[in-house]
């Protein structure tokens, strides 16, 4: 079992100038060129491509970097040998999706700058991040795992949330949606996890993208996802399946 050997990748100045160079290779080409949808294309021609590239080293606007200097601490982190293989039980309130990896496009829409499509090989291309957390249910059980994928801050730093963003909203490919407050989507724990436990996440844990973070219940934790949306306001209609059905919205550990 092979695991990334840098639990927590940041952007050093050694990967600005990687990526940088990687920019004038083409870096993200193809996969959105002929793309027809309702969102803006988000690669475009190479000159503006390469803005593109720079803006994962950009900060946040002012007001959301805020928000996020607000949330909690970090939550707990243990060694790869505390990882409990067998203890993630599988829930899911409805059909398990498959999903074409190679056809696959994230969106990320709604209150941005720039809004995005992106594959999963665009994804792959960005800075990994590892972490072995406590995945908590609400059932009463929880497991130690071991989660690899892009933090929802780094796909921010592409897409700019407007001033007013407070709100992230996730929905899944089998129509399972969710909602959580900014600070906390932008966590430095909150993952789009496409690895568990070192390895390829599997269909009936979320596979292509779901969402891994040690600070919310695992009911939070939406699988399948097809779409990042950032809104003004909370929709008191759409707030989260099990939100609806009684459970708490915040949902914090």
């Amino acid at each position: 079992m092979k695991f990334d050997p840098y639990p927590h990748h940041r952007f050093s100045r050694r990967q600005l100038i990687k990526y940088a160079s990687l920019s004038g290779m083409g870096l993200f080409l193809g996969s959105c060129a002929n793309e027809a949808s309702r969102v803006s294309p988000i690669f475009k021609p190479l000159n503006q491509q390469s803005g593109n590239v720079r803006a994962l080293f950009e900060p946040l606007n002012q007001s959301i970097e805020e928000l996020i200097f607000q949330a909690k601490n970090p939550a707990p982190e243990y060694p790869l040998s505390a990882i409990e293989p067998n203890a993630l039980l599988i829930n899911s309130y409805d059909i398990t999706p498959l999903i074409d990896p190679n056809s696959f496009k994230l969106v990320i829409d709604g209150a941005v700058n720039n809004p995005m499509q992106l594959s999963m090989r665009d994804i792959q291309t960005l800075p990994l991040t590892s972490m072995v957390i406590r995945h908590v249910c609400v059932e009463g059980w929880a497991a130690i795992v071991q989660w690899g994928g892009i933090r929802l801050y780094d796909l921010a730093k592409l897409v700019q949330p407007k001033a007013g963003a407070r709100y992230v909203y996730f929905e899944s490919a089998d129509n399972y949606y969710e909602s959580w407050d900014i600070a906390s989507a932008l966590h430095p724990q909150t993952l789009l996890a496409y690895q568990k436990n070192g390895q390829d996440l599997p269909v009936e844990n979320g596979a292509p993208l779901r969402l891994a973070s040690p600070i919310k219940l695992g009911y939070k934790q939406s699988k399948w996802i097809t779409r990042v949306t950032f809104t003004n306001e909370l929709f008191q209609q759409r707030r989260g399946y099990w939100v609806e059905e009684g459970y708490e919205w915040f949902a914090g550990l």
